[in-house]
């Protein structure tokens, strides 16, 4: 029974050391006497004992790495970044194995190489450029850098997913200065809309007030106009009622100078009724009513006229 039950044993102790398993999103690499044999995808696997060896097991999954370098711009500005770095397996393929499996010693020197690719892409971008100009080329300097890398990874069997600008800064005398051309910016933007405003409001003023001179001035104009045609009809009505009151004084054989005195009664009693007060000196002698009606017949006359 011996002999069985270590035959047994035996079976077991080789079954317990054939079989593994491989987790999902892994491969697992299996060398005969260290050369390659094959590659084994996720489950319960089978390998010959103390012959085949699982030297790795690659992951297949999205791997990540946080990086922060510097570099220098054209114009001898320092530009530091902070970064992640998204990639993976090009592919489950056996070639695509064999190159990540037996590319690098370790995953230390894989992770080396790439930082050290992508930040001397990075840098040989960044020293093309000025400092002013980087911040806003964010965007092309990723571009940049995948159309560098990707083919240069894919000798490896990797494949560069994404790669992330996180954070651009410079240093603080730098930083110091682009806030001062900032605020100096905002404050001669402010000044200038500050100064169109105040130009709107004074030519919107000048404008009104000229308006106003303007409409006064022909208010003004038509008044006058309204004040010498209301003289000049006066004028014409009064002389017109005098030759009518002469020429039926005539016909009546009445002397026309009554007309005349009757006017120099009339002015003389609106001048008490109107003067308010006012001291007015007339001649009241019988001269002085000769030389004003004389006065009175020559201006007449010259209305008829």
């Amino acid at each position: 029974m011996e002999p069985i039950v270590i035959v047994i044993a035996v079976i077991i102790v080789l079954m317990a050391l054939s079989l593994f398993t491989v987790k999902q999103g892994t491969i697992a690499v299996i060398t005969m006497f260290g050369k390659y044999k094959r590659a084994l995808p996720p489950g319960l696997r089978f390998k010959i004992p103390f012959i085949e060896q699982v030297t790795k097991r690659i992951s297949i999954q999205n791997q990540s790495i946080e990086m922060e370098f510097q570099a220098v711009t054209i114009d001898q500005a320092n530009v530091y970044f902070k970064s992640m770095l998204l990639y993976s397996v090009m592919d489950a393929e056996e070639e695509t194995i064999k190159k990540v499996a037996f590319k690098f010693i370790s995953n230390k020197d894989l992770m080396q190489a790439l930082i050290r690719t992508i930040e001397g892409s990075i840098r040989s971008y960044v020293a093309s450029q000025k400092q002013s100009e980087i911040l806003g080329l964010r965007h092309e300097l990723v571009e940049n850098v995948k159309s560098q890398i990707d083919h240069t990874l894919e000798t490896w069997g990797y494949h560069l997913l994404d790669l992330q600008i996180n954070d651009i800064t410079f240093d603080a005398a730098i930083i110091e200065s682009m806030s001062k051309v900032v605020a100096s910016n905002n404050l001669k933007a402010a000044a200038e809309n500050e100064g169109q405003a105040l130009l709107i409001t004074k030519t919107k003023a000048a404008e009104a007030e000229g308006n106003a001179i303007k409409i006064a001035a022909l208010a003004e104009k038509e008044a006058a106009m309204l004040r010498g045609q209301g003289v000049a009809l006066f004028r014409q009505e009064v002389a017109k009622g005098m030759s009518e009151a002469a020429e039926e004084m005539k016909q009546a054989n009445l002397d026309t100078n009554v007309i005349l005195f009757s006017m120099w009664t009339e002015a003389i009693k609106n001048f008490a009724e109107y003067g308010k007060g006012n001291t007015i000196f007339l001649d009241g002698s019988a001269e002085g009513m000769q030389k004003t009606m004389k006065q009175i017949q020559a201006m007449l006359s010259n209305d008829n006229k």
